[in-house]
Protein backbone atom coordinates (compact mmCIF):
# COMPACT_ATOMS: atom_id res chain seq x y z
CA UNK A 1 0.00 0.00 0.00
CA UNK A 2 1.58 3.41 -0.88
CA UNK A 3 2.03 6.30 1.23
CA UNK A 4 -0.14 9.55 1.34
CA UNK A 5 4.01 10.81 0.09
CA UNK A 6 4.47 8.74 -2.25
CA UNK A 7 0.88 9.33 -3.85
CA UNK A 8 1.74 13.15 -3.75
CA UNK A 9 4.99 12.26 -5.20
CA UNK A 10 3.77 10.51 -7.99
CA UNK A 11 0.51 12.54 -8.88
CA UNK A 12 3.01 15.53 -8.81
CA UNK A 13 5.26 13.31 -11.21
CA UNK A 14 2.27 13.09 -13.71
CA UNK A 15 0.82 16.63 -13.96
CA UNK A 16 4.01 17.37 -14.87
CA UNK A 17 4.89 14.66 -17.50
CA UNK A 18 1.10 15.41 -18.57
CA UNK A 19 2.63 19.20 -18.58
CA UNK A 20 5.05 18.44 -21.07
CA UNK A 21 3.23 16.40 -23.39
CA UNK A 22 1.25 19.40 -23.81
CA UNK A 23 4.02 21.35 -24.62
CA UNK A 24 2.70 23.38 -22.03
CA UNK A 25 5.05 25.64 -19.44
CA UNK A 26 5.11 26.40 -15.86
CA UNK A 27 4.44 29.60 -16.55
CA UNK A 28 1.70 29.10 -18.46
CA UNK A 29 -0.08 26.47 -16.61
CA UNK A 30 0.26 28.18 -13.41
CA UNK A 31 -1.28 31.36 -15.13
CA UNK A 32 -4.07 29.30 -16.00
CA UNK A 33 -4.53 27.83 -12.84
CA UNK A 34 -4.60 31.17 -11.02
CA UNK A 35 -1.71 29.92 -8.76
CA UNK A 36 2.06 30.81 -8.43
CA UNK A 37 4.91 29.23 -10.89
CA UNK A 38 6.94 28.39 -7.32
CA UNK A 39 3.41 26.27 -5.97
CA UNK A 40 3.62 24.82 -9.35
CA UNK A 41 6.85 23.70 -8.77
CA UNK A 42 5.81 22.29 -5.07
CA UNK A 43 3.11 20.37 -6.50
CA UNK A 44 5.43 18.59 -9.43
CA UNK A 45 8.03 18.28 -7.19
CA UNK A 46 5.43 15.99 -4.91
CA UNK A 47 5.91 18.26 -1.77
CA UNK A 48 2.74 18.57 0.15
CA UNK A 49 0.17 21.14 -1.59
CA UNK A 50 -3.73 21.61 -0.99
CA UNK A 51 -6.38 20.27 -3.01
CA UNK A 52 -7.72 23.77 -4.40
CA UNK A 53 -4.31 24.00 -5.66
CA UNK A 54 -4.36 20.21 -7.08
CA UNK A 55 -7.86 20.52 -8.75
CA UNK A 56 -6.83 24.11 -10.34
CA UNK A 57 -3.95 22.54 -11.68
CA UNK A 58 -6.33 19.45 -12.72
CA UNK A 59 -9.09 21.92 -14.56
CA UNK A 60 -6.22 23.70 -16.12
CA UNK A 61 -5.17 20.35 -17.77
CA UNK A 62 -8.82 20.14 -18.53
CA UNK A 63 -9.04 16.92 -16.37
CA UNK A 64 -12.34 17.29 -14.31
CA UNK A 65 -13.66 14.46 -15.81
CA UNK A 66 -11.13 11.82 -15.62
CA UNK A 67 -10.72 12.72 -11.33
CA UNK A 68 -14.24 12.19 -10.87
CA UNK A 69 -14.77 9.51 -12.70
CA UNK A 70 -12.21 7.59 -10.84
CA UNK A 71 -14.10 8.07 -7.56
CA UNK A 72 -17.25 5.85 -7.54
CA UNK A 73 -20.44 7.75 -6.87
CA UNK A 74 -21.16 5.91 -3.54
CA UNK A 75 -24.98 5.93 -4.56
CA UNK A 76 -27.09 3.91 -2.11
CA UNK A 77 -28.16 0.81 -2.99
CA UNK A 78 -31.83 -0.14 -4.24
CA UNK A 79 -33.13 -2.55 -1.48
CA UNK A 80 -31.53 -0.17 1.24
CA UNK A 81 -33.21 3.22 -0.12
CA UNK A 82 -36.57 0.64 0.14
CA UNK A 83 -35.48 -0.40 3.57
CA UNK A 84 -34.87 3.41 4.33
CA UNK A 85 -38.19 4.47 2.94
CA UNK A 86 -35.69 6.53 0.14
CA UNK A 87 -34.68 8.28 2.84
CA UNK A 88 -30.49 9.03 2.40
CA UNK A 89 -27.97 7.93 4.98
CA UNK A 90 -26.34 10.85 6.88
CA UNK A 91 -23.95 9.28 8.51
CA UNK A 92 -22.65 5.44 9.05
CA UNK A 93 -23.52 2.84 11.24
CA UNK A 94 -21.14 2.05 14.43
CA UNK A 95 -19.32 -1.46 13.34
CA UNK A 96 -20.97 -4.68 15.21
CA UNK A 97 -17.46 -6.02 15.50
CA UNK A 98 -15.80 -3.19 17.22
CA UNK A 99 -18.63 -3.50 19.18
CA UNK A 100 -18.11 -7.54 19.49
CA UNK A 101 -14.40 -7.02 20.37
CA UNK A 102 -15.35 -4.37 23.03
CA UNK A 103 -15.94 -7.07 26.80
CA UNK A 104 -14.52 -4.73 29.14
CA UNK A 105 -17.17 -4.64 32.17
CA UNK A 106 -16.94 -2.41 35.27
CA UNK A 107 -14.20 -4.30 37.74
CA UNK A 108 -12.01 -5.80 35.10
CA UNK A 109 -9.55 -3.53 36.20
CA UNK A 110 -8.70 -5.29 39.42
CA UNK A 111 -8.12 -8.38 37.58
Amino acid sequence: MATSKQIEQEIGQRLARLRLARNVTQATLAERAGIGVRTLRRLEAGEPSTLDTFLRVATALELEDAILSSLPEGNIRPIERVSRKGSERKRASPSSERAAKSTWTWGDETR
